[in-house]
């Protein structure tokens, strides 16, 4: 096999590669630079590749590696709500070493596959909440949980990957479980952004968004709805504060915003483009929405006008 073969059919991993990267990181630009990585050291090294092991696990030690040399040079990537801080502005800043996680355009990690039952499980492995969660473990915890919970590698070639022995997997294993059931919110009731209550909820709360309607807010988020937002370090707990954060602080009168859907960690999400001066509509960013069918459970608020074209949405709307 040639090595233009080679790679060719290593190509066929680079959506779930960027995924894993993604969940390792928390960062959508570092997973695709350390994709581009991978790919580069495993074009190099393809003629020592014995075939001992899969080419998709030979590609995940290449990953994980690099993974883990970047998270011990970066900022670990969080939510408001991940810092610990109380709710209704309570996160007045970052924690020393700590940046803020991004989401994900699903088109950059859904399989190609039109299997539903795929999709699903791309989706499932990317959501916010469990990124997020994944960020308050230690790097080699989350590369072992990843490998052996997501990629089910048997322990010993865990421990090969990382230079470990079975016994240290285990461990590492056993506590970023435990870890992880600590920090990462339940979200067993999460919808999927084609089902038809998901779409009955974005709807009504892009509507409630672009007439000011406290009502409609209020249909649409549940009791204990969560509105969080990275950039202005700041998280609402609760419809009551929640819906008074909207109709107070952010919406203004009718007709200052427009929106548009989109999907994003597999999820449903929503652009938002504010009213400008001349009458242009200026892009904001992107809310991330975990809707179940008691209503929307949380909103993760990226406010970044750069976002929009990485999710293949326009910078600015007409008047």
């Amino acid at each position: 096999m040639t090595r233009d073969e080679f790679m060719s059919r290593a190509e066929a991993f680079r959506r779930e590669l960027l995924a894993h990267c993604y969940r390792m990181t928390g960062s959508v630009d570092d997973a695709e630079d350390l994709v581009q990585e991978t790919y580069l050291r495993a074009w190099r090294s393809c003629d020592g590749f014995e075939g001992r092991s899969s080419l998709r696990t030979w590609l995940y030690r290449i990953a994980t590696n690099a993974c883990l040399n970047a998270v011990r040079r970066s900022d670990r990537r969080t939510v408001p709500v991940g810092l610990g801080a109380g709710p209704d502005g309570g996160a007045e800043s970052a924690a020393a070493g700590v940046g803020w996680l991004q989401p994900l355009p699903d088109a950059l990690v859904t399989p190609e596959s039109a299997d539903p039952a795929a999709v699903a499980v791309a989706r499932d492995g990317v959501r916010l909440a469990l990124v997020a969660g994944l960020q308050h473990l230690s790097p080699r915890q989350r590369a072992v949980l990843l490998l052996r919970d997501v990629l089910a590698l048997p322990a010993a070639e865990v421990a090969a990957a990382l230079e470990l022995n079975v016994g240290a997997v285990k461990s590492l294993l056993q506590r970023a479980r435990a870890r992880l059931r600590e920090v990462e919110p339940r979200m067993d009731d999460t919808l999927e952004p084609t089902d038809p209550r998901a779409r009955e909820l974005l709807a009504l709360y892009m509507s409630a968004f672009e007439t000011a309607d406290a009502d409609a807010f209020s249909r649409a988020l549940r009791a204990d709805a969560v509105i969080e937002m990275p950039a202005a370090q700041t998280w609402f707990s609760g419809k009551r504060a929640c819906v008074a954060f909207l109709i107070d602080d952010v919406v203004g009168a009718p007709g200052t915003w427009r929106t548009l859907p989109t999907v994003a960690n597999g999820q449903p999400a929503l652009a938002a483009y504010e009213l400008g001066p001349d009458g242009a509509f200026d892009g904001f960013g992107l809310g991330v929405v975990s809707a179940s069918a008691a209503g929307i459970a949380r909103v993760t608020v990226f406010g970044h006008p750069s976002l929009l074209p990485r999710f293949g949405l326009p910078s600015s709307l007409g008047r």
